[in-house]
């Protein structure tokens, strides 16, 4: 995110004293009096002009008009400075900045004619008031109205009622400005202004959850919240903030899919979450690779807020772009927050994903829930089925039937099969843009509305910008929705990566990209986007690195909304009769962590390792970064020992699984990482000791089974007070707690 300094930086660089501004190219200047009159600011998208153009004429032709209050006496702001700095350098930019002034100030065109040189001396290169009023200067003369604007063909009475009971209460807080679309969430949250304080206590990171509420169809989870508790009033019967024909399409795909209670439903619920515009941590949902548990609730949610999100953007831009066209015809000047409608580039929804068969999944599912007035005709399908699908395969009977083959000839568990049964690659981008009646995959990402991505792939970009000055990353500056889904499954390729593409979104951008800067929103121009950007994490658990960034770097203003989960534990699915001893270690911080289980071991664990003459020892590691340390500690200590990690050759792998099972080698490290892409069944293991506890729940009955068969079987847990997160998916959170807090090191669980 960039700070205001840089924006100010950044804009001294890109402006020429001897060339007016290159946007303003665009502007025609109306004869008789200089005023400035924006072209479309949409006309590089030539192609899809003609459908979103007529489709917002016919449906503004029974809407009512009508009044905006108007907002007086603004403080100056980035915005305005940057108009200052552009009349400065442009005579014509200076004259029309002028003349709306006088418009605003209710004088004629000439009235101060005699004393313009005495005014140009006391406020040359200044601007007083904001340019941010919603007035046609010479249509609103001849109606009467000073304001005049027209309801989105959504504004009926359901929409009209979202956000309602607020305009009197906040009246203070929020602008009192009527909303081109209906004052939905979407609009209210767009809409709210930031004082400095407000952003001052956001840069804190404090986060206080006042309220509680139970999640639906989960006994064990709740819904925790800061702020206040908006659940409570939601009126399930209500349309939830969506465009009716979304809503009625939602409603035809949900009953045609066998679905009775849909207000009841879980989909409906988490929707009215991710309506409410605030941050959202899932970390309990159900992945679609674990038998039984498929759940596709979640998923429609999200991608209906997403529709919505997009949808209404594009609305309100095409019926403002009308507005300025007829006040072009009309010689008049269109000025004020309503119009105030753009970002810096075109992209407002960013999804990340961890695999290309995910990725297929979601925007086939995206495609299916698009009502179809927007889906006349969808571009480059055969190409997007191609690349993202698993490949030659023509039908979803046909996809079953090879699925079903594979299942039945490998000798994986069935969740494996079904992560990695499709197209497995990890490194894709995709732009998907909305153009009136037809979608377009494959759009070029500045004139996409969503961005679907792989973590890998969007670092491939930032590190191609960083490496050559003529390519950047500016369509990442205005994301206003970031969706990361399937994040458990991004904690097994690298973490990393997301924080780095998260610190890269709503940065001021290098290049104006064709944008018209009369119609960005003011938080944009004052270094405040990330502020309304809103994240949504799902994952089917909880870490430190996804708590993390959510604390650190989700700084929605509308607050945060994250599920608690009280968890049962997998020990009962630990099959065979293991004494399974929990050793803690103490460390003083969580930075500390990793050497003290590291001295732990070497000095409690190792020497009885050392001195026995057993062999089949197995050391079961979650981080890679641990595998190297305990791999350089036992080559220093002469060990006998094989490795099989995620970087590992697969000859060297065969080969030391064989020597691991003949008892040639006597210790076998083995990663978290080595056994979620590949399920390895590990032979010969008589003494089990995991080093760290794996992420994943279902990884530890896995491994502890492998010691079935064995003469002498034995398992070494060790744990501190900060692998609670791992320790309550595997004991429970009751036990998981006492084994934390209690005064004895020792636990034994049979």
């Amino acid at each position: 995110m960039g700070k205001p300094g840089f924006a100010r930086k950044r804009g001294l660089k890109r402006v020429n004293s001897s060339k007016p501004f290159k946007k303003f190219k665009n502007l025609k200047l109306n004869p008789g009096a200089e005023k400035l009159v924006p072209k479309h600011p949409l006309e590089n998208d030539s192609e899809d002009w003609s459908d979103e153009n007529s489709e917002a004429e016919l449906e503004t032709k029974e809407e009512e008009e009508v009044e905006e209050d108007i907002v007086f006496n603004r403080k100056p702001t980035m915005y305005d400075n940057l108009l200052k700095r552009l009349g400065s350098s442009s005579q014509l930019i200076a004259n029309a900045i002028k003349q709306r002034k006088r418009g605003e100030e209710g004088k004629s065109d000439t009235e101060d004619d005699e004393s313009e040189s005495e005014v140009e001396d006391d406020n040359e290169g200044s601007i007083d008031e904001s340019p941010r009023r919603i007035e046609m200067i010479n249509g609103a003369k001849q109606s009467g109205v000073p304001g005049s604007t027209e309801k989105s063909e959504d504004s009926g009475s359901d929409d009209g009622e979202i956000g309602a009971s607020d305009s009197d209460e906040e009246h203070d807080s929020r602008t009192n400005v009527e909303s081109i679309t209906s004052r939905s969430t979407f609009s209210s949250h767009l809409e709210y202004k930031l004082s400095q304080g407000e952003v001052d206590n956001l840069f804190k990171r404090k986060w206080n959850y006042k309220w509680e509420v139970p999640a639906l169809r989960a006994p064990n989870c709740k819904w925790r919240g800061t702020g206040d508790c908006f659940l409570k009033d939601i009126d399930m019967n209500e349309m939830c903030g969506l465009k009716p024909r979304l809503y009625k399409h939602w409603l035809d795909v949900y009953q045609g899919s066998g679905g009775t209670d849909f207000q009841s439903s879980e989909q409906r619920f988490f929707f009215s979450i991710c309506n409410s515009y605030r941050d959202v941590l899932h970390h309990n949902k159900k992945p679609f690779y674990l038998k039984g548990q498929e759940d596709s609730s979640i998923l429609d949610a999200y991608v209906l807020h997403t529709l919505n999100h997009v949808l209404r953007t594009r609305d309100l831009i095409s019926k403002n772009d009308a507005k300025v066209a007829d006040a072009q015809g009309q010689g008049g000047i269109l000025n004020g927050d309503g119009f105030l409608d753009h970002g810096f580039t075109r992209p407002k929804v960013l999804i990340l994903l961890p695999l290309a068969s995910i990725a297929f999944w979601v925007v086939k599912r995206l495609i299916q829930l698009t009502p179809s007035k927007h889906k006349v005709n969808i571009e480059h399908m055969d190409r997007f089925t191609e690349e993202f699908g698993s490949g030659g395969v023509e039908s979803e009977e046909e996809d079953e039937d090879v699925e079903n083959s594979k299942r039945k000839k490998s000798s994986k568990p069935s969740d494996f099969q079904s992560l990695f049964g499709g197209n497995n690659n990890d490194h894709f981008m995709i732009g998907i843009k909305y153009m009136g009646r037809k979608i377009k995959l494959y759009a070029d990402f500045y004139s996409s509305d969503i961005i679907v991505a792989s973590p890998l792939g969007l670092i491939t970009k930032i590190g191609a910008a960083e490496v050559e000055k003529e390519k950047d990353i500016d369509y990442l500056s205005s994301i206003e929705v970031l969706i990361i889904d399937h994040a458990d499954v991004i904690l097994m390729q690298n973490w990393s990566h997301v924080n780095t593409v998260v610190e890269q979104l709503n940065r001021l951008p290098v290049k104006q990209h064709g944008t018209d800067i009369m119609r960005i929103r003011p938080w944009y121009l004052d270094g405040q986007a990330q502020f309304y950007r809103q994240t949504i994490i799902l994952g089917s658990h909880l870490n430190p690195d996804v708590n993390s960034l959510f604390n650190r770097h989700c700084l929605n203003y509308e607050g945060k909304v994250k599920l608690v989960c009280l968890y049962k534990g997998v020990l009962p699915k630990v099959l065979i009769p293991v004494r399974q001893i929990y050793e803690r270690f103490e460390a003083d911080s969580i930075a500390d962590v990793d050497d003290a289980r590291f001295q732990y071991f070497c000095k409690k664990v190792f020497p009885k390792i050392k001195d026995s003459i057993q062999g089949g020892i197995m050391l079961c590691i979650s981080s890679y970064f641990e595998f190297v340390r305990l791999r350089n500690f036992l080559k220093s200590q002469e060990a006998s020992f094989c490795l099989l990690g995620e970087y590992t050759k697969q000859s060297d792998i065969s080969r030391g699984r064989v020597w691991f099972f003949q008892g040639q080698r006597k210790i076998m490290l083995y990663t978290e990482r080595a056994h979620f892409y590949h399920r390895y069944k590990i032979r010969a293991i008589q003494k089990l000791i995991i080093y760290s506890l794996p992420e994943r729940k279902e990884f530890y009955p896995e491994i502890v089974n492998m010691l079935e068969g064995s003469q002498n079987m034995s398992c070494t847990v060790l744990f501190s007070r900060f692998d609670q997160f791992r320790l309550e998916r595997i004991v429970g959170s009751a036990s998981a707690k006492r084994m934390i807090t209690s005064e004895k090191g020792v636990f034994v669980f049979c």
